[in-house]
């Protein structure tokens, strides 16, 4: 058999990647398998959206390739949704870089950006490809305590009593997942400072601020922002355009550059009608977001009794398309996942598998709806 590569040894298989098979077998086996793990929305884009794509796989150069940068037009609804909903002022066409899903550009700013050798500072918990692409590119993971005694927000002062002169990339992941705790701009404020004072490329990944809160922010609405921190947004969970693998790159000019530098030897550019239905969705009207916060809404109170039948505590201030619950005293996570999944046909997220922190706590999604939660309930 041909060897694989070392790079592989310190990473696995995604979690889900894995536990997904056995979910499909166990269906497969005739077991009512109700999933409240995966953040994948099972809601749909708008009609207009979807109506402009269909038009635009009829255009002349819709099947041909794409600018690697992406179309003008699209940098340009990107800039003007930052500063209609941010207050964050994006020049088109230096500052703003599609890309093809948010896990794709933690790929290229890694590669741009980081040497074997670097350090990575990366949240624990925090979503496990921040781990997986720094071991993938050589350098290695510096993993930096959230808990809920500090409301999931790093500890500044242990911070500072690490060895920092190898660390390159800080990831921060605001509003947070799994946890749902929420960015505020003076959280944002510390992390900038943090950041410039240590000669650290900040980026905040914030695919979350429009799921159920009322103050979506941006990292780069904070002074002193430009020259160390980038920041990745996505469509998939504003705009339930999961599939459709829209992501982007923000901030500074160079910084963008030096991304673009790998990001154009990946691929030859985004399809054009998926462009265009980007657009339309980046110019929805504000009862988009209202109308979809109402179905979370509804869904997290079922999935809150939920919790309260498995007698698991959580907070109701937390944001995002997740609800993060810990356990009862003296019951571990693995415990609990296989009671539900093999004794009650229902398939929840370990905690753990976001980091060593996540023990004790579980994480249910909001992307079902609310006839299964219903029953999924009825099972408990």
């Amino acid at each position: 058999m041909i060897t694989k590569a070392k790079r592989l040894q310190d990473v696995e298989e995604y979690y889900f990647s894995v536990k997904l098979r056995e979910v499909v077998a166990l269906r497969a086996a005739g077991k009512p398998i109700i999933s409240i793990a995966i953040g994948s929305p099972d809601l749909v884009p708008s009609q207009k959206v979807l109506d402009v794509i269909v038009d635009a796989v009829q255009h002349p150069k819709a099947h041909g390739y794409q600018s690697y940068q992406g179309l003008i037009e699209f940098r340009t609804a990107i800039s003007n949704f930052y500063k209609r909903n941010y207050n964050v002022a994006l020049n088109p066409e230096n500052e703003v870089l599609p890309l093809m899903g948010s896990k794709e550009g933690i790929m290229h700013i890694s590669m741009a950006f980081l040497n074997e050798g670097d350090e990575v500072l990366i949240p624990n918990p925090g979503y496990p490809t921040y781990t997986s692409v720094t071991n993938l590119v050589g350098a290695t993971p510096v993993f930096y305590d959230l808990t809920e005694a500090n409301s999931w927000e790093p500890n500044f002062d242990e911070l500072e009593k690490l060895d920092l002169s190898k660390v390159k990339i800080m990831w921060t992941n605001y509003p947070h997942m799994p946890t749902g705790a929420p960015a505020t701009k003076e959280l944002y404020k510390k992390l900038v400072a943090f950041a410039t004072a240590h000669d650290i490329l900040l980026v905040n990944d914030n695919p979350y601020s429009f799921i159920l809160n009322d103050n979506p922010i941006s990292i780069l609405d904070v002074d002193a922002a430009d020259g160390h921190v980038l920041e990745l947004n996505s469509l998939s969970k504003t705009f339930n355009m999961a599939g459709w693998r829209v992501g982007m790159l923000l901030g500074n000019q160079e910084l963008i550059k030096t991304v673009l530098q790998v990001k154009s030897n990946f691929d030859s550019g985004m399809f054009y009608g998926i462009q265009q239905g980007a657009i339309a969705a980046l110019n929805s009207e504000s009862d988009w977001f209202a109308q979809n916060n109402k179905i979370y809404e509804n869904r997290r109170k079922i999935v809150w009794q939920i919790l309260d039948k498995l007698n698991c505590s959580y907070n109701k201030k937390s944001v995002g398309m997740f609800v993060w619950a810990k356990l009862p005293e003296g019951i571990k996570t693995d415990e609990m996942v296989d009671d539900l999944l093999y004794n009650k046909n229902i398939f929840i997220t370990p905690g753990h598998i976001f980091g060593s922190n996540g023990e004790g706590y579980i994480r249910l999604s909001l992307c079902i709806d609310e006839q299964q939660l219903t029953e999924a309930l009825s099972r408990l």
